[in-house]
């Protein structure tokens, strides 16, 4: 008799870890409160249950007698997954301290305090504070909830007018009620993150990327146009920043899991912010399963149904450098309107270099102006590989001169594509 198993979340990024569930024979059981969710498409099973309805999913579990709980691509929904496999005794590997690090960015910054690791410049506030400019930054200041991902609710001021409507904005996408103002970190800063593996609670630095941002969306949250590994400051970080955060990941007594952390890089020194303790909608665990050998989606199904995470050969499948292999994602991120044309795609899949595109939407969607500065207006997600920088530049140019999205009226809907990396700085 087939594993049963519910997944939270039916954001398209997880629809990917469902595809994967179903393939491995388990019945997969997605929960989420709207009834068109992308990663409902291929379940065996659905239900619209808001993923904060802790109670209703409890009961949703014991009624199907599932054998584990997971959570999909989803920051905020982390706390609710721990709640739920605690009251059902099933697997988890989020722990009540990683739940108060890492699920919120007023949390975070508090952890990285204690441990010496240096974040962005910031202050918080409430609804019950007065919205005056913080003493000691100056604009532009960034302001975000503390407790949203994707984007969203996130902005850039640049005026003090625009300052106070958008924190009053930003207020309102917290369920906590409060906002995070910090130093915005421009163009001249570099931005890259690091990818770790726990296991038997160990933190393991499975990959390191440098992203590439679009800054053509006026005020709203910079979006990645692409990224590239491993990370060109991947020596610099081991030295510098892996022994604090090692520290910083033992205080939370984590022993199972993934997290991607991102940093801003500004004159050498490394400026951490939002972490993301789940699978990642950039998802290195595509690249790491191409070239490395071993695959979080399905080790975290694993441990969800048995409490085994990984097997004996990850440690030496483990390879922060690719195995010498460059990898990059170009993001094909699109302006806001109906998608009219899409062509090119079925080349750019048969592409030697190219080993798995993500689809978030299809000919005749439609990307709302709301989306513009988040990650739904994201329309692929391509994955490559070659042996150098220069070919992955070959690549990268291949599939600009391929693709092809427009609109009703023929125009060209791509924001912006990913420029060449600079091959001096990734000759390893």
């Amino acid at each position: 008799m087939a594993k049963k198993l519910i997944i939270l979340g039916g954001n398209p990024e997880t629809g990917v870890l469902v595809e994967i569930a179903v393939s491995m024979g388990i019945h997969t059981i997605v929960v989420d409160p709207n009834p068109q969710a992308p990663a409902k498409r291929n379940a065996t099973e659905s239900f619209e249950i808001d993923g904060f309805d802790v109670e209703s999913i409890v009961a949703l579990a014991k009624e199907k007698e599932v054998d584990g709980v997971l959570v999909g691509v989803a920051d905020i929904l982390v706390k609710p997954y721990r709640e739920i496999c605690t009251q059902l005794g099933l697997p988890c590997y989020a722990t009540e301290k990683t739940v108060e690090a890492f699920c919120s960015k007023d949390g975070y910054k508090k952890y990285c305090s204690d441990h010496g690791v240096q974040d962005i410049p910031g202050i918080y506030l409430t609804k019950n504070d007065s919205i005056t400019k913080p003493k000691g930054l100056k604009l532009p200041l960034m302001v975000k909830p503390v407790d949203s991902g994707g984007g969203v609710g996130m902005k850039i001021c640049f005026d003090e007018e625009d300052y106070k409507s958008t924190v009053e904005r930003a207020l309102k996408f917290s369920k906590k009620g409060v906002v995070l103002v910090e130093k915005y970190m421009d163009e001249n800063c570099d931005d890259m993150s690091a990818y770790y593996t726990f296991k038997d609670g160990i933190p393991y630095l499975s990959a390191t990327f440098d992203r590439t941002l679009t800054r053509k969306q006026g005020d709203s949250s910079p979006i990645a146009l692409g990224t590239v590994y491993p990370s060109k400051y991947t020596k610099s970080f081991l030295e510098k920043v892996h022994p604090k955060l090692s520290e910083l990941f033992k205080s939370t007594e984590v022993r199972t899991g993934v997290i991607n952390i991102q940093f801003f890089v500004e004159d050498k020194e490394f400026y951490s912010y939002d972490p993301g303790f789940r699978l990642q909608g950039e998802a290195p665990h595509i690249h790491l399963e191409h070239i490395n050998g071993f695959d979080h989606r399905k080790m975290l199904i694993n441990f969800a149904l048995t409490g085994i995470f990984g097997d004996d050969h990850f440690t030496q499948q483990n390879d922060v450098m690719m195995r010498g292999k460059v990898a990059c994602s170009v993001w094909v991120l699109l302006k806001a309107g109906k998608i009219a044309s899409i062509k090119g795609l079925d080349a750019v899949k048969s592409h030697k270099n190219v080993h798995f595109v993500v689809e978030r939407f299809v000919q005749g969607d439609e990307v709302l102006n709301e989306w513009v500065g988040t990650e739904r207006q994201v329309l692929y997600r391509i994955y490559t590989d070659a042996d150098s920088i220069y070919e992955i530049n070959q690549t990268v140019e291949d599939i600009k001169n391929t693709l092809k999205i427009t609109d009703s009226h023929g125009n060209d809907m791509v924001v912006e594509w990913l420029k060449p990396w600079n091959e001096k700085d990734y000759i390893f």
